[in-house]
């Protein structure tokens, strides 16, 4: 009896942790794999479409954990000891909290077997740690762009969309609320606003820390954006983004102007957005969602994930309906027409800059800190950020920089 208690007792504590469960048994079931993922809707429906080709062409059962909250579920279930097979990394600065460890038996993320080199760069360098792959880049993403609908509104005359909105305050769709990464969408438009200053090292130096968030570059960027954004913030930390983007498609429309990734938009079928670049650099900022292994022996689960690296997966990705990403692979091939305008920028000779998002290249527990500040900052009546900065500064500082390598966060394609 006392045996099957404690058997019973493991698996409450796994259905605690996780939203869906591989099972209670004693060992790793060769049949099945479990993959802790955060989408939901159509991003989900076109993650769920390709796992269905795997299944059906292997046979092999996938349990999907849905969670918004993965970087808490999946901290849990590690310290737990009940980890999923496989999980989508919530950022690059995960994979190096997972890998980069002195210590083999430290190490939370596995080793993999599978070819990297027909990813660009820099997505490439930051699947490795160590000498060793560990994740695998299996959609990416282009945040550095501006959307409007050119039957509402003309186009900026120059590729500098600051400029621009600057002369139409107030026509921002503007939504901070995400669930429990609530702040993103600010973090990621003050990160690229940073990033398009200068020659950009003052982006690299504070993603190295050798800048700190209450230097003059980064207080500046802030301040940019608020003022970029006027009247469009109010409200904005608590209303939900996807929501905000459909004031695109109301009619009237209620605002004119959208920042951020195809994928995050969700502007629906059969209507047709434009864009700009953010900037008239030649810089972008990008992210990706990885996928890394925590478990060891399941060759299934080794199976989905050099699957889900393939070309044929990936290009099934992107042109589900709703997939809206892209591939770190330039040969992966577009049904849309606006991904495929999108996609000319990622080309290995297009002369542009790729950059990872700043949130992303840190650690998770600094990149939560930056998000709650952007909604203090959106919801405060002071425009000064110094206070919020010199938080963020102790909270670093105490927490200690990101692990990932600077010289490994941009690459220019050429």
């Amino acid at each position: 009896m006392s045996a099957l208690m404690s058997r019973l007792a493991r698996c409450v504590l796994a259905l605690g942790l996780l939203l869906t469960a591989a099972g209670c048994g004693g060992g790793p079931d060769h049949g099945r794999v479990t993959i802790m993922v955060p989408w939901s809707g159509k991003e989900f429906q076109a993650f769920y479409s390709v796992i269905k080709e795997f299944e059906k062409d292997t046979g092999i059962h996938v349990d999907i954990q849905v969670t918004r909250a993965l970087t808490q579920q999946l901290d849990a279930a590690v310290a737990a000891g009940a980890p999923p097979d496989l999980a989508m990394l919530p950022s690059v600065g995960a994979i190096y909290k997972y890998a980069d460890t002195t210590k083999e038996e430290d190490r939370k993320l596995q080793p993999l077997d599978v070819p990297t080199g027909a990813y660009l760069q820099p997505f490439r360098d930051l699947t490795e740690v160590r000498g060793g792959v560990y994740a695998v880049p299996v959609k990416v993403d282009v945040k550095s762009l501006v959307w409007y609908d050119s039957a509402v509104t003309s186009p900026p005359s120059s590729a500098d969309a600051r400029t621009f909105a600057a002369k139409k305050p107030g026509t921002w769709c503007l939504g901070l609320e995400s669930g429990p990464t609530s702040g993103w969408p600010g973090a990621d438009w003050i990160a690229d606003i940073l990033l398009a200053e200068g020659n950009g090292d003052a982006y690299k130096q504070w993603l190295s820390g050798q800048k700190e968030w209450n230097s003059a570059p980064v207080k500046e960027a802030w301040t940019a954006w608020r003022n970029l954004v006027g009247t469009s913030v109010e409200e904005a930390s608590t209303l939900n983004f996807a929501e905000a983007t459909k004031g695109m498609t109301a009619k009237p429309p209620t605002c004119t102007l959208a920042h951020g990734a195809l994928s995050a938009m969700g502007f629906g079928e059969g209507r047709r957005y434009d864009f700009v670049t953010s900037s008239s650099t030649k810089r972008l900022e990008v992210s990706a969602d990885f996928v890394g292994m925590f478990t060891t022996g399941n060759q299934s689960a080794e199976k989905l994930i050099a699957y889900l690296a393939g070309r044929k997966a990936q290009q099934s990705w992107v042109n589900q309906p709703g997939g809206n990403g892209f591939s770190a692979d330039s040969k992966v091939a577009y049904d849309s027409s606006v991904q495929r305008q999108i996609a000319r920028m990622l080309r290995p000779d297009s002369g542009y800059t790729l950059c990872f998002g700043a949130a992303d290249a840190m650690t998770p527990d600094v990149s939560a800190a930056f998000y709650r500040a952007v909604l203090d900052y959106a919801s405060d009546d002071t425009e000064d950020p110094t206070d919020l900065l010199k938080n963020l500064d102790d909270v670093q500082n105490n927490l200690g920089n990101s692990q990932v390598p600077s010289t490994k966060l941009c690459a220019k394609l050429t």
